[in-house]
């Protein structure tokens, strides 16, 4: 069983499962399915915002589809959350990006 089917088989028992769903979309990103990853970034951050690892490669994401615009709020709302936790780490990367950003 591949990792998408082994991922897939593990949230139809947690579906909310934000780790899954993280790890599900990177694994999106490796076969080139942006739309995929996009949606389940939006739906991991919609239902767990302080998961502050996914504003990072969705950001990213959209930067890629040529979307920058996009791209600029889910950075700041990242650097947001990442404070919010006191997650100086992730804080750091996220405006790293977003100055390479604009």
């Amino acid at each position: 069983m591949d990792r998408i089917a082994r991922i897939k088989e593990f949230l139809k028992s947690s579906p909310n499962d934000s780790f899954l769903k993280h790890a599900l979309a990177l694994e999106y990103i490796k076969l080139g399915d942006d739309a995929g990853a996009r949606q389940l970034f939006e739906e991991l951050l919609a239902y767990e915002p302080g998961y502050v690892g996914s504003y990072y490669h969705l950001g990213r994401l959209l930067e890629r589809a040529g979307l920058p615009k996009e791209a600029i709020p889910v950075y700041e709302k990242g650097m947001e959350m990442a404070k919010a936790a006191n997650d100086r780490h992730a804080y750091n990367e996220l405006q790293a990006a977003l100055d390479d950003l604009i």
